[in-house]
């Protein structure tokens, strides 16, 4: 503002003398030097702003964002605001632009009544981070008020032989301006008797008293007319008028005489109506009327006096009638008039002052201002959560204030560096999971006896932070799966948990894809990335694949999102889909159908043949059973229902036919079965043709094996080396002979044809079964041989005492 206006002012003296204006640049530049200097000192001290009363609402009072060093485009932001001040602040600040206005209508009178100095405090706020500001505005007087007596007119009564000198006091007017605003004088109108004498009565008040100046003369002239104006201090100067009409009486040549000059008492507060707290007194020499004294109070006090006490005309008694308030008002004075009964009445005052000590009335006041009610969960130590201001209307001990929060919380108040201000701040880390609302007691308890206290509920809710990563309830997880299940549909469900809350608690399920190692089924499988179902694409096939595995990642909505992963170990359960497939016997043609030829003489229990059978399947689903479905003669044939064997059950006799057909029937013990047929076409042959049929077999072999040798001797040969050769032939044939003739027609008895018996054992609280071919004495289990391998639940274990064909495969109870 100074260098504006030595910017405006030296453009005038540009045309004048070069000498001149550098010299009046450099005053206005000391002169800017000494301005800045005084604006440096007021901002490194509390601002403050001073604007007359009346001043119309809307007018600026300054530029508080700017006085403040604030940027403006941030005051919406860091919700810049006026938090506390006085009651009814007529201000407010305009967050667009940083002006600090007048809102209301400012009458400093009314504002700051009987104050000399009225000034406004109040406390800005902004957040992000955290900044209080004071600012006081002070409210200058301006001359709107004029003296105004409490009378229009005051009329005296004087004796005639009053002496010269004397002073009778004179209500005094009264102005609501201050400082040179208020009462300054009082004049009076000329009058040859009078003359007006102005004391000091305290507290700026100005007392008129009225001197006689002449002694006065009834006979002459019984009343005088005098006007006594009051006049202010302002400009354009105001003024109030009060017209005094004198009496002037016969002769009361004593006035009340007063024991003290100055009564002075002290009582405390909240006294109960019509207690007694003072008794003035004054004495009279007159007799008579002249000598009864009257008591009252001077008629220019302030209201407050006059509502709260009153005084016995006739005994001087003054007794409490109102309120006591030590925080309303702490000394009462009071001018009591002591007045005789006489014609005219002589009268005297006296002062009386009443002091009102403070009892502990009044409770503790709390404001509290609530930066949030959320709290995040990860918080430092020391964040300030909210601004805490305590009051107690009281003085002294019972004005003096302890805070405390309840017990067991992390939070704890730290004084500010003004007084019974505090920050409420965390004290130690906050956990939502464990607790995620607290409800503090704040307690605030003056120091009186006996002490008050109030107490105010702080609400905090504690926000959430993702500080807990997705939870399985196990880990790995056991998934088995019925092989031939249909593709695309949901085989099993997944589910993680998050202790945190709202997005921080969504998880997201993602199957891990694997290498595409054996027993990677992650290609195979898909999860819904919502709900965790875990669908297959594809059919499994028990007999491609036993076991599986893959891993299932959970991820959570949070920034930044945690995640886990669980791996879920497949087991691949037979179906029994497979049906038997006969081994033996088998045709040219790929038919179950064969014929075995057996001598006649054969005795009971001859193993005829064994049908061999397999069946892909373990378990139950692979525990083949054979049974006779078509024999021609029941007594004749027999069939192990376990092994496949097929034996005579008796000698063969003459009348038995010589060709009988067996249809064996092989079927599984699934529960729903499954089976194979085979046709056994059994000849009874003599034994000679037994004998001869068994020559042309291994003449047959032979010739097949030596196919050179046999066309090299048909060359070579003649029809008698012929003869010899077979002669030769005919003899070791019959020498080689097994007289056992059912030898050709025995079989490999280690192996069953099967394929269905187990071995159990017991290893800790586990049992085991192995199922596979029958396994000779003295074969050992190879660890680790886990081909036919099934973990199944315990509700699959079957107990039973006695000796049975178990699984086929390796399962675990």
């Amino acid at each position: 503002m100074c260098c504006l206006a030595v910017g405006q002012i030296i453009p005038i003296f540009a045309m004048g003398d070069g000498r001149q204006r550098r010299k009046l640049e450099c005053w206005w530049f000391v002169l800017c030097l000494f301005f800045l200097f005084c604006v440096e000192q007021q901002v490194s001290a509390q601002i403050r702003y001073s604007v007359p009363e009346e001043i119309k609402e809307g007018a600026v009072v300054g530029n508080i964002a700017k006085d403040l060093g604030l940027d403006v485009s941030t005051l919406v932001e860091r919700r810049f605001r006026i938090v506390s001040g006085s009651k009814d602040a007529p201000f407010q600040v305009n967050l667009n632009n940083g002006m600090f206005y007048v809102q209301n209508r400012i009458d400093r009178e009314e504002l700051c009544a009987d104050n000399n100095v009225c000034q406004v405090n109040l406390k800005i706020a902004l957040e992000n981070p955290l900044e209080i500001h004071y600012v006081g505005v002070e409210i200058t007087d301006i001359n709107d008020h004029a003296p105004v007596f409490p009378e229009k007119e005051q009329n005296l009564k004087i004796a005639e032989n009053t002496l010269t000198g004397a002073d009778f006091q004179l209500l005094a007017a009264r102005d609501p301006d201050s400082g040179a605003n208020s009462l300054r004088t009082y004049k009076l109108s000329h009058n040859e008797h009078f003359e007006l004498e102005i004391r000091d009565g305290g507290e700026d008040n100005k007392i008129p008293i009225l001197k006689l100046q002449r002694a006065l003369d009834r006979e002459r002239h019984s009343k005088h007319h005098v006007v006594l104006t009051a006049l202010d201090g302002g400009n354009p100067q105001k003024s109030g008028i009060m017209n005094i009409t004198i009496n002037v009486i016969d002769i009361n040549d004593n006035r009340p005489v007063f024991s003290k000059d100055v009564y002075s008492v002290t009582i405390t507060e909240n006294l109960p109506v019509g207690s007694l707290i003072l008794q003035v007194n004054a004495t009279d020499a007159d007799l008579g009327k002249n000598g009864d004294i009257i008591y009252s109070f001077v008629s220019n006090l302030k209201k407050k006096v006059y509502d709260t006490f009153e005084i016995d005309k006739n005994t001087g008694e003054i007794r409490v009638i109102g309120n006591v308030d030590h925080e309303d008002t702490e000394v009462y004075r009071a001018d009591v008039t002591a007045s005789d009964s006489a014609e005219p009445p002589m009268t005297t005052n006296c002062r009386v002052v009443i002091k009102v000590t403070d009892v502990n009335d009044n409770k503790p006041e709390i404001e509290v201002t609530s930066l949030s009610n959320l709290v995040p969960e990860d918080s430092k130590s020391g964040t300030v959560i909210s601004l805490i201001s305590v009051s107690d209307k009281d003085s002294g001990a019972n004005g003096k204030i302890v805070c405390s929060l309840s017990e067991g919380t992390p939070f704890e108040l730290k004084p500010s560096f003004q007084e019974n201000i505090y920050s409420l701040v965390t004290q130690k880390a906050l956990d939502r999971e464990l607790v995620a609302h607290y409800d503090i007691l704040l307690t605030v308890t003056d120091l009186g006896q006996p002490p008050l206290s109030s107490v105010k509920t702080l609400s905090i809710e504690v926000s959430d932070v993702n500080d807990h990563k997705p939870e399985f309830p196990q880990n790995p997880l056991e998934l088995f799966i019925f092989e031939n299940n249909p593709p695309g549909a949901s085989v099993f469900s997944i589910s993680a948990l998050d202790k945190d809350m709202n997005d921080n608690a969504v998880i997201s399920y993602h199957i891990i894809r694997g290498d595409g190692t054996k027993g990677d089924l992650s290609s195979f499988l898909n999860v819904n990335s919502e709900t965790g179902a875990i669908h297959a694409l594809t059919s499994f096939d028990f007999e491609t694949m036993k076991t599986g595995q893959f891993q299932v990642l959970a991820t959570d909505s949070g920034t930044p999102s945690l995640s886990s992963n669980v791996t879920v170990n497949v087991f691949i359960l037979d179906q029994n889909d497979n049906v038997p497939v006969i081994l033996y016997p088998v045709s040219a043609n790929g038919s179950a159908e064969g014929v075995e030829e057996i001598p006649r003489n054969v005795n009971a229990g001859h193993l005829v043949t064994k049908v061999r059978a397999y069946d892909a399947d373990i378990g139950y689903n692979g525990w083949l059973l054979f049974s006779l479905q078509e024999v021609s003669d029941h007594s004749l044939f027999g069939l192990d229902r376990y092994t496949g064997q097929i034996r005579t059950l008796r000698s063969f006799t003459e009348t038995d036919e010589a060709q009988h057909k067996l249809l064996i029937l092989v079927k599984d013990n699934g529960n729903v079965s499954l089976s194979a047929t085979a046709t056994v076409i059994v000849k009874v042959v003599e034994p000679k043709e037994a004998f001869a049929a068994s020559d042309i077999k291994n003449a047959l072999k032979d010739e097949e094996e030596n196919n050179v040798t046999f066309f090299l001797i048909i060359t070579l040969g003649s029809v008698s080396v012929l003869f010899v050769i077979s002669i030769i032939v005919l003899i070791i044939m019959q020498c080689s002979k097994s007289t056992d003739y059912s030898s050709k027609y025995l079989q490999d008895t280690n192996y069953d044809g099967t394929l269905c018996h187990s071995i159990q054992y017991r290893s800790g609280d586990k049992r085991y079964m192995l199922v596979g071919p029958r396994m000779s004495i003295g074969s050992t289990i190879v660890p680790g041989s886990n081909g036919n391998t099934l973990v199944i639940p315990d509700r699959r274990r079957r107990d039973s005492g006695e000796d049975r064909v178990h699984y086929v495969g390796y399962f675990m109870f």
